[in-house]
């Protein structure tokens, strides 16, 4: 027979469900942990002593006492300040670090263009990774200094626009960035010498499974997570876990041929989802791609602005991006028959600006029975979905096993940053 877990097992897995709980769902009283984790109050009583000496949680007494008779119960908080990760979003035309809170409380940020792109003549202009990761380990030191010396990094995690090996985070392939074959995550670890690797996703998964944990999401167990940068890309959660496939590539919505013969894509195929929906397709259709010469989000914005106001030209280019785009959506319905599509990036202010046609082409193209109970929907964290993400990548490790993640940070030393 094989044996059962051991009470050290339990008592670790215990800790990490009781760390999720305050740090996905807020501070909870310990009567409320008790109820919802199925312990008793002395089994959380323990529990809290020992995150609460670990430096992860605080305990207090209620803000706003209720009103029931006797002492209330003490609510057990995560310490924000002290313990935080650091998540990195790489977007075509701009960098984004964050130093995020236990709690996902975003506690400071940087954000700057991408190095070279202002410059660049030509969209996808390559990509120099060691500018990119300087400028990114850069703007996390200086994130660092601001947390003081007794606030503990205890993770970090990087979202990349393109397709990301699982086994060893190396970005493969970065079309619109022309970046191939490059460990980015191991570089900016050795740059930063934090004492913790740096973890490389695909930004479109770390956006699903933000969407899924904080945002639009929450509570859906099958849904679909559509991100639009310069490219186009797909999360897909499937019984409340991330798709990733055999080797992490799982997802790449945006490379899904909706119009055979269509335009061209930077991967090389025709008519692919992103060369249809993608930002430089719409801009070109509304006759706005000259300026600016990397396409960006207010350039988005601005052609479906146009278009509520009247532009026919730009009425028309969202017209037709939004009916490839529910074409799209349609296939991805009638494959996963997922309870919600969630559109992120660009492309949510594209559904904002053409909801009805793709609504229009979903209710034509896709089998009645898997779309009557879809819902579709905006990404919740706006413009910070991925990088929210990133955080909540970032904090996997603490959250599986806190008190020997935290005990292991501090009794190795830090590797001397690079120069």
């Amino acid at each position: 027979m094989k044996a059962g877990p051991s009470q050290e097992e339990i008592r670790r897995h215990n800790l990490g469900a009781l760390l999720r709980f305050v740090h996905v769902r807020g501070p909870a009283s310990r009567a409320t942990l008790a109820e919802t984790l199925g312990l008793n109050r002395s089994t959380i009583m323990a529990l809290t002593s020992d995150l609460t000496a670990a430096g992860l949680v605080r305990e207090e007494l209620p803000r706003r006492p209720g009103r029931r008779a006797g002492r209330p119960s003490l609510v057990v908080r995560p310490e924000s300040t002290r313990v935080y990760v650091l998540a990195f979003d790489v977007g075509v035309d701009r960098l984004t670090v964050a130093r995020v809170g236990l709690g996902g409380v975003i506690l400071d940020r940087r954000e700057a263009a991408r190095p070279a792109a202002a410059a660049a003549a030509a969209p996808g202009a390559a990509a120099d990774p060691h500018e990119m990761v300087g400028a990114l380990a850069a703007a996390a030191r200086s994130l660092m200094r601001k947390a003081g010396d007794e606030a503990t990094c205890v993770g970090a995690a990087l979202a990349f626009p393109g397709i990301v090996r699982r086994s060893d985070d190396r970005v493969m392939f970065g079309p619109n960035l022309d970046v191939r074959e490059v460990a980015v995550g191991e570089v900016l670890s050795r740059r930063l010498g934090l004492g913790v690797p740096v973890a490389v996703c695909n930004d479109a998964n770390l956006g699903a499974l933000a969407e899924h944990e904080r945002g639009a999401g929450v509570g859906v167990s099958d849904l679909i997570y559509l991100h639009g940068d310069v490219g186009v890309g797909g999360g897909i959660i499937t019984g409340g876990r991330l798709l990733g496939g055999e080797d992490g590539y799982g997802g790449e919505i945006g490379h899904m041929v909706v119009n055979p013969g269509g335009r061209r894509c930077a991967c090389g195929s025709r008519g692919c989802l992103e060369a249809e929906v993608g930002e430089r397709t719409l801009l070109d259709l509304a006759g706005r791609r000259e300026s600016p010469d990397v396409p960006g989000r207010e350039a988005v914005r601005a052609v479906v602005d146009a278009a509520a106001r009247g532009d026919v030209v730009a009425r028309d280019a969202l017209h037709r991006v939004g009916t490839w785009l529910g074409r799209g959506v349609a296939d991805l319905v009638n494959i996963f028959n997922p309870g919600m599509v969630i559109f992120g990036g660009t492309l949510r202010d594209v559904y904002l600006g053409a909801a009805a046609q793709i609504r229009s082409v979903l209710a034509t193209g896709a089998l009645a029975a898997p779309r009557e109970r879809v819902k579709l929907r905006t990404a919740a964290l706006g413009d910070d979905t991925t990088l929210v993400g990133a955080a909540e990548f970032a904090f996997a490790d603490v959250l599986s096993d806190p008190v020997q993640v935290l005990a292991r940070l501090r009794t190795t030393p830090e590797d001397a940053p690079v120069p």
